[in-house]
């Protein structure tokens, strides 16, 4: 009782806009920022292909769902006042009725999403979870936001620039192994790096006493 009481009292702290948390969401942010200094380039299209959808992916999976999504709403916020964090250079509220600007809602209700599956029920992260996680919230919810938005701004068939999108799945591919990858190297070498207790899992003897 005691273990588990104390887990959670960590997760409710971890989960509290405090300072640590403030700064491992600005961590985050410039992480996400980092990943598009090489820039990006388009295939069948005008939506770039970046680094920085790994860096949206190791925030929900590593900051949690609030604040991993928090902080990529701190790049998307920083990015509408102007400063130029998205990939090649791009900045202002400009970037948000453009093409790309569904792909951007994506990465934020994706973060959420991929850190729920994650530490569903405040559990350890583990590898099928992991994976799930960054296919679901990283790829599909990405994808299901972008597509549609920039189908309606740039005036294509939604079925046209969905088949055209399908230049971005090898290599969002690639950077969910990697960030599965990274996450699940954490966990074992480094589990501080998460910020949060995690609730022990039940074994057969435990749920032979419920009543």
């Amino acid at each position: 009782m005691t273990s588990t009481t104390s887990a959670s009292g960590e997760q409710a702290r971890d989960h509290a806009f405090d300072a640590t948390a403030l700064a491992r969401i600005a961590v985050f942010a410039a992480i996400i920022a980092v990943l598009g200094l090489p820039g990006g380039f388009t295939v069948f299209g005008v939506v770039p292909i970046t680094a920085q959808t790994l860096g949206v992916m190791l925030a929900g999976a590593i900051l949690g769902p609030r604040l991993g999504a928090a902080s990529v709403a701190v790049l998307l916020a920083l990015v509408a006042v102007g400063l130029p964090l998205l990939a090649g250079g791009r900045g202002g509220v400009g970037v948000f009725f453009g093409p790309s600007a569904g792909y951007l809602l994506g990465w934020l209700v994706g973060a959420a999403v991929i850190g729920l599956i994650v530490h569903r029920a405040g559990r350890r992260p583990t590898l099928w979870r992991t994976v799930i996680g960054m296919l679901v919230g990283g790829i599909v919810v990405v994808y299901a936001l972008g597509i549609p938005v920039q189908a309606l701004i740039t005036g294509l068939p939604l079925g046209a620039t969905a088949l055209t999108s399908l230049a971005f799945l090898p290599g969002d591919l690639l950077k969910a192994a990697l960030a599965t990858a990274i996450v699940l190297s954490l966990v074992r070498a480094y589990p501080r790096a998460f910020g949060r207790g995690w609730t022990p899992r039940a074994t057969r003897q435990d749920l032979t006493r419920l009543p």
